[in-house]
């Protein structure tokens, strides 16, 4: 069997970019067990809750839920242990200047396999305040409005 290629969905944080404004966005390995990798390609993960914090000059992973693997004995996984990212030194070193300087946290925005392996795409996420939001949503309303009128003009007429 071939390795796969290409990029593949598994679950997306779309709370997470309704209460947050995204920054910047890193893209990181996980380091994850067989089971949980199994589980993962059967798409029984959620995001709502994690959130990444730095310990031990490492970058790891918190209240990620990968779901038990049906399948799996006495070997199977935590649901919700602590998962290490991984990231290259330079890219910590970053990360953690700007999580000092504080008011920004790194919220995980989508889990998805690459090429084969396991990524997780972070977000660098200062909190939106409740004005913020409905802001925002008036925003895309609008945007979609005009793309729509937009849409509806350019069908009336005919390309030549």
């Amino acid at each position: 069997m071939g390795r796969e290629t290409g990029r593949k969905l598994v679950a997306s944080n779309k709370k997470a970019r309704h209460d947050y404004t995204i920054l910047k966005t890193y893209e990181a390995g996980i380091v994850l067990a067989g089971t949980e990798v199994k589980s993962l390609r059967e798409g029984r993960v959620s995001l709502v809750d994690a959130f990444a914090q730095e310990r031990d000059g490492e970058i790891m992973l918190y209240g990620l839920h990968i779901a038990e693997y049906g399948f799996g004995t006495w070997t199977n996984h935590q649901p919700r242990r602590t998962r290490k990212l991984l990231l290259n030194r330079v890219e910590i070193a970053r990360i953690l200047e700007k999580l000092r300087d504080g008011g920004v946290t790194l919220v995980p925005l989508s889990m998805y396999f690459s090429n084969g392996w396991a990524k997780v795409e972070l977000g660098l996420a200062r909190g939106r305040k409740s004005y913020d939001k409905r802001q925002a949503l008036a925003e895309r309303d609008a945007n979609r409005e005009i793309a729509r009128e937009l849409g509806r003009r350019l069908k009336g007429r005919r390309p030549a």
